[in-house]
């Protein structure tokens, strides 16, 4: 649960504005978007090797 204390005479929308980053930190509305559908393990695999060998690629590239 995240707890925001208000200051007195702090302003509404500062205190929505650190809610919503502290919000966001968490990871909250990601990890629910990941766990609306079933990713088999084969193609979660497949996916991390794509991205190992494009970021590879990338680093390569750099030098």
């Amino acid at each position: 649960m995240i707890i925001m204390p208000i200051k007195e005479g702090e302003n509404i929308e500062r205190a929505l504005k650190k809610f919503k980053r502290k919000y966001e930190r968490t990871g909250v509305l990601k990890e629910l978007r990941r766990r609306q559908y079933f990713t088999k393990p084969s193609v979660k695999n497949r996916e991390q090797k794509l991205h190992a060998i494009y970021v590879e690629g990338m680093r390569r590239e750099e030098e």
